[in-house]
């Protein structure tokens, strides 16, 4: 078992590790046990009842945060004329189209989040041994890969996360900041798992949503009991 220090050990004894709690009770439980100096981020944990080894099971998608993460997320655009403008005008950090591919290619990735017009694609194209294993690879799926600009941008700016199931059949995602308080947090929360429930997988049997956790950059982890997912679906 990894060592771990006093403060983390004083708040995990604050924890019932045979209760499931309902996400309200896991939230305030675990900001109280949130002790690090620094605003810790919270985690978001769930396990599903799906073999992401089959495509018709695997489960990827994206959801605006109505709180956003707590970052400011650096975009970059590729894009060509009007298309520069308008990305320009909506916050992007970094937009160019040729130009901009070569200056990665020579190893410049001062930026978050990737977005690019269809007509780029075939210049963007050369990126991806780069950007497709950090996951900045603009994918259409994933709405990175579109005409619509201005919204893509707004939409990463405001606090729009992508997700993918791992090969253990779980989802991570950040929900937040420590100081954004309960309210908020459990907002961020409730969209997220809205979405999720939205992508079962019509392959999927048997149990959809096996294990849900939460817990902050440096606390223990607090395990919310499935079952009360319906209480804070957006209606």
């Amino acid at each position: 078992m990894p060592w771990r220090g006093k403060k983390y050990r004083d708040n995990a004894q604050k924890i019932d590790m045979q209760k499931k709690y309902n996400f309200k009770e896991a939230l305030e439980l675990t900001l109280e046990c949130a002790y690090a100096k620094f605003d810790e981020g919270l985690d978001l944990a769930v396990r599903l009842g799906v073999d992401p080894r089959h495509a018709d099971q695997m489960v990827r998608g994206t959801v605006v945060l109505p709180n956003g993460v707590g970052k400011d997320v650096r975009v970059a655009v590729f894009a060509k004329g009007e298309k520069e403008k308008e990305a320009l005008d909506e916050g992007a950090d970094h937009v160019g189209s040729d130009e901009l591919v070569e200056k990665i290619q020579k190893g410049w990735l001062e930026f978050d989040k990737a977005i690019a017009t269809p007509d780029m694609m075939s210049s963007v194209g050369k990126l991806g041994r780069i950007l497709g294993p950090r996951g900045m690879m603009p994918n259409a799926k994933l709405g990175t890969v579109t005409f619509d600009i201005a919204r893509a941008v707004k939409e990463i700016k405001s606090g729009k996360i992508d997700f993918k199931v791992e090969k253990a059949g779980i989802l991570h995602a950040p929900m937040g900041k420590v100081s954004f308080g309960l309210e908020k947090l459990l907002e961020n929360v409730a969209a997220f798992m809205d979405t999720v429930l939205r992508l079962k997988p019509p392959a999927s049997k048997g149990t959809y949503l096996r294990s849900i956790v939460i817990s902050t950059t440096m606390g223990p982890g607090i395990k919310v009991d499935p079952a009360y997912v319906k209480d804070i679906l957006i209606q």
